[in-house]
């Protein structure tokens, strides 16, 4: 079983900075992929940033140039550095990751969430 915490959440001017992380125990040794999402509007999550096993990386449009995804293996974390916040960045953010059970099919686990509050 994977379990991702997630921290760095809170409360900062537009323009600020703030620092997520996310900690996973378990299972990590397949690992796809991991990532970052925030909650849209209804019940889905939208992409933010995701790193792969082969440290590709992808951005959401809006977040480009802003927020930079790293991880370090030992650590078995991930983190999205974010810079010139915006209040539209306020939002849940959550962490994901993807392993693959003993079939080979992919499954999605997630963190609890960590709030961000970008005040103008």
């Amino acid at each position: 079983q994977v379990q991702l915490v997630e921290s760095g959440g809170g409360l900062v001017q537009a323009g600020g900075s703030l620092r997520l992380s996310c900690g996973a125990s378990g299972s990590m040794f397949s690992m796809r992929a991991m990532g970052w999402y925030r909650q849209a509007p209804g019940p889905q999550r939208d992409l933010v940033a995701l790193i792969t096993s082969g440290g590709g990386t992808n951005y959401a449009d809006s977040v480009k140039g802003r927020f930079t995804i790293s991880r370090d293996n030992a650590k078995n974390t991930v983190y999205l550095q974010m810079n010139s916040l915006k209040p539209e960045d306020t939002d849940n953010y959550y962490c994901n990751a993807i392993i693959p059970d003993r079939y080979g099919r992919d499954v999605n686990y997630w963190g609890q969430g960590t709030r961000v509050t970008v005040s103008s």
